[in-house]
């Protein structure tokens, strides 16, 4: 059976490039990075020169550059870091977040409130974005960090962070600001040095852009004070202790060129450009533009094929590779296992809460009722779709509703 992976936005296929890079460093290439002897010194070299190609990707110092297992460790430092130091000194600190936040910056924030921190937390509006205005009106004496994440984990929804940084700043200079960029680094250009130099914190994971699991950065932009979440040892500058992860470093590394690399492509056919690596018969989407075109066939030819099919949040600002759609069906747990069966991945919307049988956080707070969020499927793309996968999904989806209405 052909099987179709539209869940990208939960994990990403690791590319054989990166499966490459990384594995001499499970055996040949291995060692510590903080020994003293070659095999530490040349894994050392491998890390530092990751750090540099991330830190071009995000258009930063490398020195502002932070390994972390993933997005959730890299959101959970950027919230307890700032604020931590707030609480033990008993000092009142402000903390400004959405209700569409991934979990991972939702928990912490409800962990800070609950220790004494006060959090605002902003609704968006029925496309999920956030009003500029609200958030100025959000702003006080005492605010010290701000969390908005760049683009959302379930809808795609690109917030305007760089406008909402500079509101931050004009108010305060000395407010933080923080986004979670897991869903954006690799798909959006994101340019610390201009259109975001506002931004003080951002969090990144690997399995996002094509690297493994397990890995992730936090950028600290330069002379940033955190406290640290784990002690043991000076490593990343003293802000995240513990041997780093040089496999996963690597790769991270170079899944971040290659998303440069695909970043910067000049438009051609999706269907022909073969890999960089030269590899026969595999095709990869060419840049931004026509990922979004193949998610743009497959959201117009569902909405065609299956009347009262609406799209969840903006069709304007999203990121490429996402469509979220509303499906006129009860609930949309018996089409995911339906489409399953017939070679089909496809999401609810965040993956650590796919198990949960509640509906959307996002989604709710959108303004949708349970029972839209709950008839409302997540379907994103790689840069490994094919248009022949769209071609397939889009006769495969159709034929399960209509079964499924056969049968109600």
């Amino acid at each position: 059976m052909q099987r179709i992976y539209l869940d990208a936005n939960a994990t990403t296929p690791v590319l054989p490039e990166v499966v490459e890079a990384m594995l001499p460093y499970f055996t040949s290439s291995s060692g510590n990075p903080s020994s003293a002897h070659h095999s530490g010194q040349r894994a050392r070299g491998a890390v530092e020169m990751a750090r540099i190609a991330v830190a071009k990707l995000l258009h930063c110092a490398a020195k502002e550059v932070v390994f972390t297992s993933g997005g959730t460790e890299s959101n959970n430092l950027a919230l307890l870091g700032v604020l931590q130091p707030y609480l033990d000194l008993k000092e009142p600190a402000h903390l400004i977040t959405t209700q569409m936040e991934h979990h991972a910056v939702l928990y912490p924030a409800e962990s800070l409130e609950q220790r004494g921190i006060e959090v605002t937390y902003l609704a968006p509006n029925r496309e999920g974005i956030l009003d500029p205005a609200a958030f100025q009106a959000a702003l006080r004496p005492h605010t010290r960090l701000v969390s908005i994440m760049m683009a959302n984990n379930e809808t795609g929804t690109i917030q305007p962070i760089g406008k909402v940084a500079r509101i931050a700043k004009n108010y305060n200079a000395n407010i933080l600001f923080h986004t979670d960029a897991v869903q954006a680094a690799g798909k959006l250009p994101i340019d610390l040095s201009a259109e975001f130099k506002n931004v003080d914190l951002l969090s990144l994971s690997g399995h996002k852009m094509y690297a493994p699991q397990g890995i992730g950065v936090l950028y600290v932009r330069d002379g940033v004070k955190l406290a640290p979440l784990f002690l043991g040892g000076p490593h990343e500058r003293q802000r995240r202790a513990g041997t780093e992860n040089v496999p996963g470093i690597v790769a991270l590394g170079h899944a971040a060129k290659l998303a440069q690399q695909w970043l910067d492509s000049a438009p051609t056919d999706v269907s022909s450009r073969p890999e960089p690596n030269g590899r026969s018969g595999e095709t990869r989407s060419s840049g931004p533009p026509q990922l979004a075109a193949l998610r743009d066939k497959l959201e117009a030819g569902l909405i065609a094929a299956i009347p009262g099919t609406v799209v969840n949040g903006s069709t304007q600002h999203r990121t490429p590779n996402t469509t979220h759609l509303r499906f006129p069906i009860d609930h949309g747990e018996p089409l995911l296992y339906a489409l399953d069966m017939q070679g089909v991945a496809v999401s609810f919307g965040s993956a650590c809460q796919s198990g949960a049988t509640e509906p959307s956080h996002v989604l709710l707070a959108m303004g949708l009722t349970p029972a839209e969020a709950r008839s409302s499927l997540r379907l994103s793309l790689s840069r490994l779709t094919t248009e022949e996968e769209i071609d397939r999904a889009l006769e495969i989806i159709p034929t399960a509703i209509a079964r499924m209405h056969a049968l109600a």
